[in-house]
């Protein structure tokens, strides 16, 4: 699991208000007097799937409260209530809470060794990783995780006076992830990202004699109320950080590695001589 990832071993955890709609659509299938099969023929989903959005375990997408009105009746309860359902799809649940604070921080600070930021993935870069993950991915869950990707990147143009700031190993664009189109677009994708006015980002170089951040990637955030809190992920969980000793701990390591990554100048410069190369 990486940025955020639901891998294959498990749906997320479910929500209020994808249960209370599940609850719904059971009482209305149910009243109706179809079965789950039956309810899946008739809305172009297999039972299995049906079972998931009722038991709240699975967002329906958009077109699924239309179809299901179509086959129960037309209430128009499941048209109403399918606006209010809260769940991001694709988001982990130890990841939901970083990531509703992440919605609305004034200062967001990434350190990535493994592979590129899910904020700076292309949807090609993006694509490589999850048809790549094991276990296998269905085609419904890899939209799924471009969907929710895709939505946390809008943060980075919707919201203009957030302080995004990244520090990026230098081989994670040597490693040519997907191919040379997948990278050369990837690189062209961040440097441009890079001229807005609220993000920094700098590369790390391969040679380098002293790194603060050996001890994996990290991430801090600054709420409105000037609150800091970090983020550490591993390959099937993820560790929220309160603590505001080890926050400042990483704090500190951040803060070293920004001096000892290339100027922001500099970092666009290697960025633009390796796509050069491709």
């Amino acid at each position: 699991m990486v940025d955020g990832v639901v891998g294959t071993g498990g749906e997320p955890e479910s929500s209020d208000s994808l249960r209370t709609f599940g609850a719904v659509v059971q009482a209305l299938r149910e009243h109706a007097g179809l079965s789950r099969e039956e309810f899946g023929d008739l809305v172009g989903l297999s039972k299995h799937t049906v079972a998931s959005v009722e038991l709240g375990r699975r967002m329906p997408d958009p077109t699924f409260a239309d179809r299901a009105e179509g086959v129960t009746g037309n209430t128009g309860a499941l048209r109403r209530s399918a606006p209010c359902l809260s769940r991001q799809p694709g988001l982990a649940a130890w990841f939901r809470r970083w990531a509703r604070l992440e919605a609305t921080a004034i200062t967001l600070y990434t350190y990535e060794c493994r592979l590129i930021p899910g904020l700076l993935q292309t949807e090609a870069y993006a694509r490589t990783l999850f048809t790549n993950q094991l276990p296998p991915m269905d085609d419904e869950q890899i939209e799924a995780q471009w969907a929710a990707r895709a939505e946390r990147q809008r943060l980075l143009r919707e919201r203009p006076n957030t302080a995004f700031a990244f520090i990026l190993e230098e081989h994670l664009f040597r490693r040519r992830t997907g191919g040379l189109e997948v990278t050369r677009e990837l690189i062209d994708h961040v440097l441009a990202i890079a001229e807005l006015r609220n993000v920094e980002i700098q590369v790390m170089p391969t040679e380098q004699e002293t790194h603060a951040g050996l001890d994996g990637p990290m991430r801090l955030l600054e709420t409105p109320e000037n609150k800091w809190f970090a983020y550490c992920e591993g390959q099937e969980s993820g560790q929220f950080i309160a603590d505001s000793k080890v926050v400042s701990m990483l704090q500190m390591r951040y803060a070293r590695m920004r001096s000892q990554a290339l100027t922001l100048k500099d970092s666009v410069s290697l960025l633009q001589r390796m796509r050069g190369e491709l």
